[in-house]
């Protein structure tokens, strides 16, 4: 799964219809930049590669005030579709990265609240499982016959998934608490 690919089509999906410039504008606003390495180029790469694979749709072409044409997009049912799996592997999937996490968390508020909570709840199981599995490995470190250093790995593993899980407890208590507007919540009732 790409961070960059989810980015996109999440950006036109928000925006309705966008050009690569105002993608690009809005993902620089949220420092994707830096936690997931989107460059412009892969903007401009994905929003071509996405067409081609019907995903998105060639809308309008605007003249650049100086530059060359500005080239419009908009999901497409099987875009919305892509949008929608990648969105709930990103929440979902253990094997996901961390930009594919960040990315999904920052377009979490496409779906609907008990949703993306039963999602984020498959995550939450896994990073449990890594923080026990970190202390399993530390406590049969002295088993193995390794240098006694290596147990810092799983110290440094164990912190990551202590700190991942109790961050991800947090925002699951925050969402079933009301917090953020999420697709299925009425307006003017969101805390």
């Amino acid at each position: 799964m790409s961070a960059t690919r989810l980015l996109v089509l999440g950006v036109v999906r928000m925006s309705g219809r966008a050009h690569g410039y105002q993608v690009r504008r809005e993902l620089l606003s949220w420092s994707a930049d830096k936690w997931a390495n989107v460059q412009p180029g892969s903007i401009y790469h994905a929003l071509k590669k996405m067409t081609a694979e019907d995903l998105l749709e060639r809308v309008d072409v605007e003249p650049g005030d100086s530059g060359p044409d500005r080239v419009a997009y908009r999901l497409t049912p099987e875009g919305e579709q892509e949008f929608q799996i990648l969105l709930a592997k990103g929440l979902s999937d253990p094997n996901a990265g961390n930009p594919e996490l960040c990315a999904a968390v920052s377009l979490m508020p496409a779906l609907p609240r008990k949703y993306a909570i039963g999602l984020l709840r498959q995550q939450l199981i896994h990073f449990e499982a890594e923080e026990r599995r970190s202390q399993l490995s530390l406590e049969e470190t002295d088993d193995w016959g390794k240098p006694p250093h290596v147990s810092e790995l799983f110290r440094l593993w164990g912190g990551i998934a202590s700190a991942s899980r109790e961050w991800l407890t947090g925002l699951i208590g925050r969402l079933e608490a009301g917090e953020y507007v999420m697709a299925d919540d009425p307006p003017g009732n969101q805390v």
